[in-house]
Parts: structure tokens; sequence; C-alpha cells
């Protein structure tokens, strides 16, 4: 059967969309079709046909660095029109429930102020990021917001490129040998790295929310990095799949044709040989709310209420880094970082525990099935954050708060498999995301909201036990060295018992045989065997059903009004 062009690509070859722009100021904004709908996306402008009066815009903010001028007048903009504002997952500025009557005047007060919103959503490359201690922090070797400057210059409003790529691209890029965070999540990743002495970067491709980029054993030195990023967009712009919208991320073409067979289309457009990868430079570290930069001045994670943010906050922030000459930069994890700091000390105090925790737009977005914000109630915030377990947050399949890439990651879902209860979620654990080894693998398929407290307790309790101090460690000296279904039932029959068991430390993944004779020393006794043949798989089932099924309406649920969206 012939392929077709997807309906995203059919639309641009009737209309580019920078064509489209040419007529932006006659837009009907309240009258748009389908195609408007995907055109304006590529001018960071969001709105569904369902919700067709509100409408979200989302603001890059290349490297996370901003200006307290520019913070402040976004502030002015959020209050004039009461506006909600989050920070996003890729270190950006979303602002939602604007009015269809005012979407033109607040895009051009926006992208006025030296920000852009220009490709921030569509086929597009995504806000470009890098660590929040990138050229100041004392891990920091190179300083990389330079080279994003170049590579966000060379896309924005270049016409080749606007809105026409096969499918969204997110790049992350570091000079630092320990990052808050992890980009192993991007398409593409510039990782520091050493060979023959010389610092530069490793290539890593095919990333994306659910899968870890893999190397593509390429080193660049700094001043390649830009040119194979151009030869790099090239190649997906005029190699990539057009066809299903399902498979035409970088992670599929590579599938498709292998990183041999990327690496050729690169080269072509790159026109230089490649040198194979150097040795990663990537240490585990942790970061306190104070971190020591190279000037011996301060960097403070201030700690956003799961990236949602009021106007008058960002104005105190703003007043407090000018007042102190101090700089504001945004991270990947969704918290703000003032640099710059005489002493390790603040009157800026943070409005939650949310340092280690990424979460999605919730239910501003029209695919999360619950308040993920208001959701983070159901966590142990306190052992999350002394621990400084990482944890993604999704409100759905989507994962945008990248609930693969952390020690524990949870997507929002809706069933009655439990129950009368309104929700719970997926939970995912042990993700080896620091280096890039692999993604979590779940653990429970559904936990209802009335249980997911009890449940994470138990886990990080599990960890505390094993004498670790670290929960990354855990998972690749005990975690994965069993089978999914296997840590499923021995968290259930702990739960069922009240007990703290610990697993024994295995230098190779065990066979069911071996983890049916671990069970049966410690939990005989428990009625779940009678589901046990060749498979855990009907066992874990069975108990997770009679241990969370809610009996009558869950108490704990309120029903949440559905506000703005964004994709």
């Amino acid at each position: 059967m012939e392929n077709k062009l997807n309906k995203r690509e059919r639309y641009k070859a009737q209309l580019k969309p920078i064509d489209y722009y040419k007529d932006f100021e006659n837009i009907d904004f309240e009258n748009l079709g389908e195609g408007d709908r995907f055109y304006l996306q590529d001018f960071g402008i969001f709105n569904t046909d369902f919700l067709e009066d509100e409408f979200t815009l989302r603001i890059r903010v290349p490297g996370g660095r901003i200006s307290t001028e520019q913070f402040q007048k976004i502030a002015d903009i959020v209050e004039e029109y009461d506006l909600t504002i989050i920070l996003t997952a890729r270190g950006g500025i979303q602002l939602h429930d604007i009015e269809a009557d005012n979407v033109l005047e607040i895009h051009k007060r926006i992208n006025a102020l030296g920000v852009s919103t220009w490709q921030s959503f569509g086929d597009n490359v995504r806000n470009i990021v890098t660590d929040p201690y990138d050229g100041c922090g004392i891990y920091s070797e190179i300083e990389v917001y330079p080279i994003v400057l170049q590579m966000q210059d060379y896309i924005v409003k270049n016409p080749r490129y606007v809105g026409m790529l096969p499918r969204r691209i997110s790049v992350g890029i570091s000079g630092n040998r320990a990052n808050v965070t992890s980009f192993f999540a991007n398409d593409i990743y510039f990782a520091l790295a050493k060979k023959e002495n010389q610092l530069g970067f490793n290539v890593y491709m095919g990333g994306k929310n659910t899968e870890v980029a893999q190397s593509a054993d390429i080193f660049l030195q700094k001043n390649e990095v830009f040119d194979f990023f151009k030869a790099f967009i090239e190649a997906f712009y005029l190699h990539g799949s057009r066809f299903s919208r399902a498979k035409t991320r970088i992670f599929h073409m590579i599938e498709d044709i292998g990183m041999d067979g990327l690496k050729a289309f690169i080269q072509k457009e790159y026109k230089k040989d490649f040198q194979g990868e150097g040795e990663l430079i990537l240490e585990k570290k942790e970061f306190s709310k104070f971190h020591k930069l190279k000037d011996k001045r301060f960097g403070f994670c201030y700690q956003t209420d799961f990236s949602r943010l009021t106007a008058d906050e960002i104005k105190e922030i703003a007043l407090y880094a000018t007042k102190n000459s101090a700089e504001i930069r945004f991270g990947i994890d969704q918290n703000i970082y003032i640099i710059g700091l005489k002493e390790p000390s603040t009157t800026l105090n943070s409005p939650a525990l949310s340092e280690t925790i990424i979460a999605c737009a919730g239910n501003l977005c029209p695919y999360a099935v619950w308040s993920i914000k208001d959701e983070t109630s159901y966590l142990p915030l306190e052992k999350i954050n002394k621990y400084r377990i990482q944890v993604g947050f999704s409100g759905c399949a989507k994962g945008c708060g990248r609930h693969r890439h952390t020690d524990i990651g949870l997507i929002g879902l809706k069933t009655n498999n439990f129950g009368d209860t309104e929700g719970g979620a997926r939970v995912f654990l042990g993700a080896l995301h620091s280096d890039g080894k692999s993604v979590s693998r779940q653990l429970f398929s559904m936990v209802p909201f009335v249980h997911l407290h009890k449940v994470l307790s138990l886990i990080i309790d599990l960890f505390e036990k094993s004498g670790y101090t670290n929960f990354e460690e855990y998972a690749n000296d005990i975690l994965i060295h069993y089978s999914e279904d296997f840590l499923s039932l021995w968290i259930l029959a702990n739960l069922e018992t009240n007990s703290y068991i610990l697993l024994p430390k295995l230098e190779n993944m065990q066979n069911f045989e071996y983890e049916k004779k671990l069970l049966k020393e410690e939990f005989e006794d428990l009625d779940f065997w009678q589901y046990v043949d060749n498979s855990f798989f009907d066992a874990v089932s069975y108990l997770s059903k009679k241990l969370w099924t809610v009996e009558g309406e869950d108490p704990h649920y309120k029903p949440k009004i559905q506000r703005t969206n964004f994709r």
C-alpha cells in the first residue's frame, strides 16, 4: 500500500507556515479552522476546537536565561490579562487562559520583549536546553550558551525550517561534568566528553520521553557543534519520514535505517569525517539549595509550585535579582535559579518541595486526565525531598513529565478496575537516567489515588532500609536484577503484611524459579499463590485488586475544572 503524507504534511504542501504568517494580522481568532490551529502552533499559539475561545502561548527561553526586565514585563502582561503562567519542562514559559480577542496583542507584546514564541510548538526545533549552572557552576568545563544562541538564531524565522520539519526536535547540550537533571530524553544531546586530553562533546541521538538517546559514536570539538547541528537538522528535513505521525521522530528514523544510516545522511551535509566518541565526562552529584559557583558566589534554587507561578511571585523574584545584581535562569526541572548571590542565604521562600519533581501541565492540557499539580498531595513529598529522589509526573502517556527518565515515574489514568475511584497513576521505577543507561520499568499498571501515598512511601522506605543513599545506585544494584512482575508482587506482599523485607543484592538478572523461591521464603502463607503458575502476572492482578479496590465513592476525589489546553 502506497504511503500517504500525514494530515499535517498535506497542510504544509498547500501553504508553508512562513507564508501563512504573512496574513497574521488578519486572522480571526474566534473562527479558526483545523489548518489554522496547525499553523498557529509554529508561532507559539495553541488552541483546540472544543475550547475555541481559550488559547495558550509558549515562549522560548534559550538555555533558560532570561533578563530580570523581560521576566518583570511578562509578569505585567500576566497580571493585566489575568493569565495563568507555568514553567515548561524545556526551560520555557507558557501563558494560559488567553481570550481570543487578546491573542494578537499579547503575541506582539511578548515577541517585542526580546524573547520569541516562534517554533515553540509544532514540527520545529523546540526550546534548546542546557543546565542552569552552565558556565558558572563548579562543575562547568565548557560554557555552551553561545552555542545555544547560535543554534536558536539559525532556526528562528529561518523560512526553510519554520514548521517544516517532519516532526519536532528537542536539543540538549551541556558542558558540565555534573548536571542538575539528565538530558538523555532529547532527540539530540551534546554531552561533555574528552578525547586525547581535549574536552568536547559526544553526540547522542534518538531520545524522547519514553526512550534514552543512544551514542552515535561521534566526538565533536566545541567549534564543530554548530556545523554538526546544522547538518543534523538538514538531514532530518530531507530524509525524515512524513507519513504516519506515530513514526516520525528521530527515534523511529534510527529504527528504520539504523544509526549508521542517519549518520550517513548527516555526514553528507556536514562534509567532514567524524571522529569516534570520546570518554563521557558525567558524574552523579547531589545539588543543594545553594550551589557554590566558580567565582565564589552562590546560586539559589527557587522551587516553584510544581511549575506554577503568580505575577506577584515573578515580580518579587525579579526585584530581588535586580537588587542583588543576580541573574535569573530556568531549569528543565521547572525551578528558577538565582545566580550570583554573595552569600548562601536569601529572603525568597519557595512555595513547595518541588526541586526533584517534574510535573507536566496537568489539566491545563486536553490530554491529561487529572490535575497533576494538585494531585502532588498524593506524594510523600518530605521523603522524596529528603533523599533527592527524582520523580516524573505525567498527566497522560505522552509523557511530558518525563516519567520514564526518573527514579519514580507516574502517569495519570482513569479506570474502574478498582471500584468507584476517579483516577490514579501508573507507576514506573528505577531509570538509570543520569548517564542514559536505561529508562524506568513499569511496576504497576494502576494505583488508585487513595493508595498512592502508601505505595510510594513503602517503595522509599525499602530504599531507605537498604542502606543506599542514592536511589539510582539502589536501582542499579538491586531493582534492575529482578523482573517487573516479581518486583510488583514483592511490593504488594510487603503492603499486605505491613512488612519491610529487603531484596538481596544480585550480580545478574535472576530467573523465575529463583524469584519464586524468594517469595516462598518470606510470603508462603499469603493467598496469591493460587494465581502463580508460570508467571507472577495473575498474582499481581489478584493482589492489587484485593488491596486497592475502593468500596463506595472515592472519599478523596474532588472534581477539577478543566482549563486551557496545551501541546
